[in-house]
């Protein structure tokens, strides 16, 4: 029966390993391994530009999507700042060509205020390209290439002022022209961008809005080979909710989304930070992921208007969100924003304990501290669950020599052998199962903590004691692996000695293995993990004393 515990318990742990790969496989973008979603329209592989690389004038109702251009070269560039970005507005098609967020360090490991060097988010350079854009199709009409006109106004929010307007106007195309007006507020990472069309022709016409932004397929600085977050494009709509895309499935041409809609957003998200163009609800649109050339990807939202008579003019309004993924603040622009901070599977669970962990932090000022002590509550409130599993696991532990001894003399006989081993758990009141059953209870619940201590963008810099500067990143000089290994080998040391001396080797290798892992973990993972080894040592060694059951370390043999 200790063979059976022994290897349920393997199984818990093997299913739990194929949940996390499962998870991470869709945490990226990739099918599940499980359950697959029905299949929905199809994108094009790869657009197909012509000479000119301008948007292709089509309709997008019968389902075809816009050929979206290049990104254009750049003629005279702007810059725009406020107290928390820094944008550079381009003249050709009026667009945000790069947009750095002030508040947040470019590099990870920890800052100070002398050398502070703001993240790009937006950026187009020789070897990167990110950048948002929009216009009009159906028709010969100004788009994202178009060179306009910005008008005079201030381009720094200084004291006093409250918002910024920049407002970019198009000459005549086809007859047609495009006035862009952007309303940068302060403290906001949101801006308003008014479109207004205006018939100058004989007749009318009846463009299509595009909002798109388009990036290259480089990760985020913060992946490592041990744990990777998803990069690309991230659709929402009230029909099939939150969809991920990768770069790869959209250059195969087998990326499904929801595409006519009249609700949600389009998103470009990255590990902590995220772009999304959100159109107003009941605006109907058609969703569509492009590859470009190169390496370049295109995601966006193309708006029918209404047709716009001669000598008329007509305004649709989207909001340009360029920011961290602050789940406070994702909620509050718009349904279903805060999934771009993606918790996977477990987000039922994750997201209150992101919850409560605001709200320490909050009482502590310090993520370090508020780490710690979110991992005391939780295992406070598993007290008692865990200590029914130490006492179980004390009792076996008290009657292993006995099992042992057992073994040894029936060892030829394993039908007696078996029979007296039950009778010796039914004499004893033991049940073998009693410290496997509610570990798996928790194990969701620590999956849930370990994804939004991953996810969380608080964590990016910041300071916990000492040298650990950014609980983002490894700890420099590897302190924190180092005394999670001695915490996991401890408790190790205090757990029964299986029987099977396979089973005993299995028992050390995998620790040791996890722990050699963690040391190219965040320093935040860790210290999490350290702190909830501690707590289980201390737990098991109380409940172990109280049952009289002698505490010493079991070391193991691999002869």
């Amino acid at each position: 029966m200790n063979d059976i515990r022994r290897s349920l318990l393997w199984a818990v742990f093997g299913i739990s390993l194929v949940m996390l790969w499962d998870a991470w496989q869709v945490h990226n973008g990739q099918a599940p391994l499980f359950f697959n979603k029905p299949a929905a329209v199809q994108t094009q592989p790869e657009s197909d530009q012509g000479s000119s690389g301008l948007p292709a004038a089509q309709k997008t109702g019968a389902g075809q999507l816009p050929v979206a251009g290049a990104v254009p070269a750049a003629q005279e560039l702007t810059e725009v700042t406020t107290d928390v970005l820094k944008l550079t507005f381009d003249s050709a098609g009026g667009n945000v060509v790069d947009a750095q967020l002030l508040k947040y360090a470019q590099g990870l490991g920890g800052h100070k205020a002398e050398g502070f060097e703001p993240l790009s988010l937006l950026q187009q350079t020789r070897g990167r390209t990110y950048v948002v854009q929009s216009g009009l199709i159906n028709g010969n009409f100004p788009n994202h290439t178009t060179a306009m006109t910005r008008l005079p106004g201030p381009t720094r929010l200084v004291d006093g002022l409250d918002e910024l307007t920049i407002t970019y106007a198009s000459p005549a195309v086809g007859g047609v022209t495009l006035t862009k007006t952007y309303t940068i507020k302060r403290g906001s990472y949101v801006i308003d961008v008014r479109h207004d069309v205006e018939n100058a022709g004989n007749t009318a016409v009846e463009p299509q809005l595009y909002v798109q932004m388009v990036r290259d397929n480089y990760e985020a600085e913060s992946s490592t080979p041990f744990y990777q977050t998803f990069t690309g494009p991230a659709f929402y709509t009230e029909e099939a909710k939150y969809e991920k895309v990768s770069f790869d499935d959209i250059a195969d041409g087998k990326a499904d989304f929801a595409i006519n809609t009249k609700t949600g957003y389009v998103a470009m998200v990255q590990h902590y930070f995220a772009s999304a163009w959100l159109l107003a609800d009941g605006q109907a649109r058609n969703n569509f992921a492009r590859k470009l050339k190169g390496n370049l990807y295109s995601a966006g939202s193309v708006a029918d208007l209404d047709a716009v008579p001669s000598g008329s003019k007509s305004s649709v309004s989207a909001r340009l969100f360029l920011g961290p993924q602050q789940e406070t603040l994702l909620e509050s622009l718009a349904p279903g924003l805060d999934l771009v901070k993606d918790y996977g599977w477990v987000t039922i669970l994750a997201k209150p304990l992101y919850w409560l962990l605001d709200k320490i932090h909050g009482a502590v000022g310090n993520w370090g501290w508020a780490i710690m002590l979110l991992v005391v509550l939780i295992k406070a409130a598993f007290y008692w669950l865990n200590a029914k599993a130490y006492r179980s696991m004390g009792k076996m532990k008290a009657l292993s020599p006995r099992i042992a001894d057992m073994r040894e003399r029936l060892k030829d006989k394993p039908q007696q052998m078996q029979q007296e081993m039950m009778r010796i758990y039914k004499e004893e009141k033991v049940n073998p199962l009693g410290g496997c059953l509610p570990i798996m209870v928790q194990i969701p619940v620590f999956i849930a903590l370990y994804w939004v201590l991953l996810s969380s963008v608080e964590m990016r810099n910041a300071p916990w004691i000492g040298w650990i500067l950014d609980l983002s990143t490894k700890d420099p000089y590897y302190i924190l692996p180092a005394v999670m290994t001695a915490t996991t080998f401890i408790q190790t040391a205090l757990n029964p000695v299986p029987p099977d001396p396979l089973q005993a080797r299995l028992m050390w290798i995998m620790p040791m293995a996890f722990s050699v892992m963690f040391f190219f973990f965040p320093a935040g993972l860790v210290l999490y993990w350290i702190t909830n080894n501690t707590l289980t040592i201390l737990q098991q060694w109380q409940i172990n004393k109280s049952m009289g059951v002698e505490m010493k370390f079991r070391l193991p043999k691999f002869k």
